[in-house]
């Protein structure tokens, strides 16, 4: 039987409901998608896109107020629209009406003009499911789990904390194969040096002995040089890395997978994936050929998934 799945539409003013809409037909053979926007702004979109409105593309209404659509705008009435609709999509899976969400791209800024203080989805699941949810981006071949997301790099150093990464860890491995083998990269440049060139990794290691104390295994690496731990030598050897902060694996990852990578969140009790990029207000209704191939593997992990 197919899953019901919420699609949170995004930044109307970016390309969230392009992809959407010419991927409908595609992702109705492995999923029943329920789009969170309303007819009325569906209807505008889809006559500056020039697209036709599927017609089993099924929409729920009363999302938040109509507004003109200004393509690659950053703006706060769709900001207020975007988070509307990803509220939608979260009651939705409450209420046990769907199976698991999937969210199109918003504009951090635009959440900010419309008053919303989240940073992005991530942040607002965990406040609306107090619970410790962790941000996971890649696809088959790699995946890399954030420690830390979207604060100052000037701040992480403080940030890496020997009971919050020993949690961290632990909760992280209730979500991959018991099998797998975990990378952990170091904070600092050659993973400290012994303390030469910083301590942190001293706190990483001690995580990590207690993370394998506590499942009586031995999972994650000891703290690998960041530099040299996406090489294809050690990509041999683990499919899964916990970086300490967002460019230090994103970077990587993205360098070499950024077409097909999705963003998943983890330790929550409802399943959501996401695409993995932007709003691309450069190239919002511009008859531009998109990559769908984000959005294909964010509803494929959904279809697949227990």
């Amino acid at each position: 039987m197919k899953k019901v799945v919420a699609i949170s539409i995004g930044d109307l003013n970016g390309i969230g409901i392009q992809l959407a809409l010419e991927n409908h037909q595609n992702i109705s053979k492995w999923i029943t998608p329920i789009y969170c926007i309303d007819k009325a702004m569906l209807s505008q979109a889809v006559q500056k896109l020039n697209i036709s409105i599927p017609h089993d593309f099924e929409t729920v209404e009363n999302i938040a107020p109509y507004f003109e659509i200004h393509a690659g705008s950053v703006a706060k009435q769709s900001g207020a629209y975007s988070y509307a609709s990803f509220e939608k999509a979260v009651t939705l899976a409450r209420e046990k009406k769907v199976d698991a969400i999937c969210t199109l791209p918003i504009h951090k800024k635009a959440w900010e003009l419309a008053g919303i203080h989240y940073k992005g989805h991530t942040d607002a699941l965990r406040d609306f499911f107090d619970a410790k949810a962790i941000m996971m981006l890649g696809c088959d071949k790699m995946y890399v789990a954030l420690f830390t997301e979207h604060i100052p790099l000037s701040k992480v150093a403080s940030a890496i904390k020997e009971n919050e990464l020993t949690e961290f860890l632990l909760s992280f491995y209730k979500h991959i194969k018991p099998s797998s083998r975990v990378a952990v990269l170091g904070l600092n440049p050659h993973a400290g040096d012994d303390g030469v060139l910083g301590d942190e990794e001293k706190i990483i290691q001690r995580a990590i002995d207690t993370a394998h104390q506590v499942l009586d295994k031995e999972i994650f690496s000891m703290p690998l040089v960041p530099d040299v731990a996406f090489t294809p030598n050690v990509r041999k050897n683990y499919r899964y890395y916990i970086a300490m902060y967002h460019d230090q694996g994103l970077t990587p990852l993205k360098a070499l997978y950024f077409d097909e990578g999705i963003n998943i969140s983890l330790n929550l009790p409802i399943l959501r994936t996401s695409v993995d990029h932007g709003t691309a207000f450069d190239i919002a209704y511009q008859d531009t050929k998109l990559n769908h191939l984000s959005y294909i593997n964010a509803v494929k992990y959904i279809k697949d998934s227990q």
